[in-house]
């Protein structure tokens, strides 16, 4: 099972808590529909800034961000500048009347990745990017991998699958080093999936990290 199943979802409750973090049992398709919006139009706007994951609270007329973030200082801004503009651009996002007196109150609050190499996403996306710059898939992979292990990683795992280095038929290429054991729940399995697109097609990144547990 914990081959098949997105192992942060196996563990959700467990040691991993929800992205999304609300009630609402009339209006779910439609709130829901709105957070996978903001997260897509914050991931492509707050892009250079090393976006990992944006988690999401409502309560009665309040809304508020967590963004995960490799580089903050670039989100933030100049005493807090950048916040305001990321502010103004939710409000018109959502169509919000910022001065309203039944406007959602939105907070916006930034967390540090203290190391990035150990963030799945992030591993996932820079070897996308290098994909897309057509470097050499087995030197990006062996570079990338002796990386997160020499950050602390207990295990990582990549499968990278397509139109591998412009071949005409779709193969899969995989590298491991140390111990991903995607069935031990208490094992901090951080997972991403991330797709390249090259001038010959799509090229599907895998990424599994294993941090070792209470981590």
């Amino acid at each position: 099972m914990g081959q098949k199943v997105n192992p942060q979802i196996l563990r959700l409750g467990t040691i991993y808590n929800w992205s999304s973090r609300w009630f609402d049992d009339k209006k779910y398709k439609d709130v829901l529909l709105e957070d996978f919006n903001l997260r897509k139009a914050l991931m492509v706007k707050l892009g250079a800034a090393g976006v990992s994951e944006i988690e999401i609270e409502r309560s009665i007329n309040s809304l508020r961000l967590i963004i995960n973030v490799s580089r903050p200082g670039m989100v933030i801004g100049r005493a807090g500048s950048g916040l305001e503009e990321i502010k103004d651009y939710l409000y018109k996002f959502l169509k919000i009347k910022k001065n309203s007196k039944t406007a959602s109150k939105i907070d916006i609050r930034i967390e540090p990745i203290k190391e990035p190499n150990l963030d799945a996403f992030l591993v996932a996306k820079n070897i996308s990017d290098q994909l897309v710059k057509r470097l050499p898939h087995r030197r990006v992979l062996a570079q990338t991998v002796e990386r997160v292990m020499g950050a602390g990683a207990k295990g990582i795992r990549i499968i990278i699958s397509g139109r591998v280095g412009g071949a005409e038929i779709n193969r899969k290429e995989k590298m491991q080093k140390g111990t991903v054991p995607l069935s031990t729940i208490r094992e901090r399995i951080a997972f991403a999936s991330v797709p390249a697109l090259t001038k010959k097609g799509y090229i599907g990144v895998k990424v599994w990290i294993n941090k070792g547990e209470g981590k």
